[in-house]
């Protein structure tokens, strides 16, 4: 049984502002610390439950967050951020399940720490087949089209309720309770940890039991519709062949199916750099 676990770190035990995230800043090398213990908390959790593959992707920024010396060694990982797959690289149709850890809510929630989609500098929305996505829902699509289910969300309440709203009944863990986009109340570290190595533990033994939830797919063609934030950025990944500029700040593109459509759109914000 594979087990795919992906990282991103906005939703990290307690994580609440940018400065503790972003490479150069004193706090990050705290906070990508905290990150790899979360991590190692869902793999533990995942062997517990009979795991037997597990890989790691790290899906924040530059991809080179997780500190590969301090990853618990039953795990591989998938590190950098030119990979096609990016935050999900390593998913597969040998993937029998994917944890999410450390994810945030999409752009303009309420009450959600660091609330964006894909990249807070140029994504204002995206629609995949005129559904409104954030990262929860674009990453579980393709692995939907892989048929592995997402299992598992850990992150703030904000996060983790929209991953139940899109998804069902997936296990969550609320790492933190966001007052704000840059304040929440925050579990101690250890216990959310803890809190992750047991739900990680539930959500695979679920996928052994047959009780997991169902992949989210999605009809194809993949519709993808992306809104920007300035006309310039719409007007720059209009070229990507195929779009077609709705209005000032969106385009939109059909894609064949979902690794097509994730590649694409990674391109059209490629395509919109400020």
């Amino acid at each position: 049984m594979n087990i795919l676990i992906a990282a991103d770190m906005e939703g990290i035990s307690g994580v609440v502002n940018w400065d503790q995230v972003s490479p150069g800043h004193s706090e990050y090398e705290r906070f990508r610390k905290i990150m790899t213990s979360d991590v190692n908390a869902a793999i533990e959790g995942a062997l517990q439950a009979g795991a037997g593959e597990i890989v790691v992707a790290d899906g924040h920024a530059g991809g080179d967050n997780l500190l590969l010396e301090d990853l618990n060694p039953q795990a591989r990982l998938n590190s950098g951020n030119s990979a096609p797959f990016a935050m999900l690289q390593g998913i597969d149709a040998n993937t029998g399940g994917v944890l999410l850890i450390g994810y945030h809510a999409c752009a303009g929630s309420k009450n959600a720490v660091l609330d964006h989609t894909w990249s807070s500098a140029r994504v204002a929305n995206l629609w995949l087949n005129h559904k409104l996505m954030g990262e929860i829902g674009l990453n579980a699509a393709l692995c939907g089209h892989f048929d592995a289910p997402v299992l598992m969300v850990s992150g703030d309440q904000t996060a983790c309720g929209e991953a139940r709203a899109l998804l069902g009944g997936i296990v969550v863990v609320v790492v933190k309770q966001a007052t704000g986009r840059t304040s929440a109340e925050c579990l101690p570290v250890q216990l959310s940890q803890q809190n992750i190595c047991e739900a990680a533990a539930k959500a695979v033994r679920q996928l052994t039991d047959g009780k997991a939830p169902d992949p989210f797919k999605l009809s194809e063609p993949i519709t993808v519709t992306v809104e920007f934030l300035n006309s310039l950025m719409a007007e720059q990944a209009s070229r990507l062949p195929g779009a077609e500029r709705l209005d000032g700040r969106r385009i939109e593109f059909s894609a064949e199916d979902m690794p097509h459509a994730y590649t694409a759109f990674q391109a059209a914000v490629d395509l919109a750099s400020p």
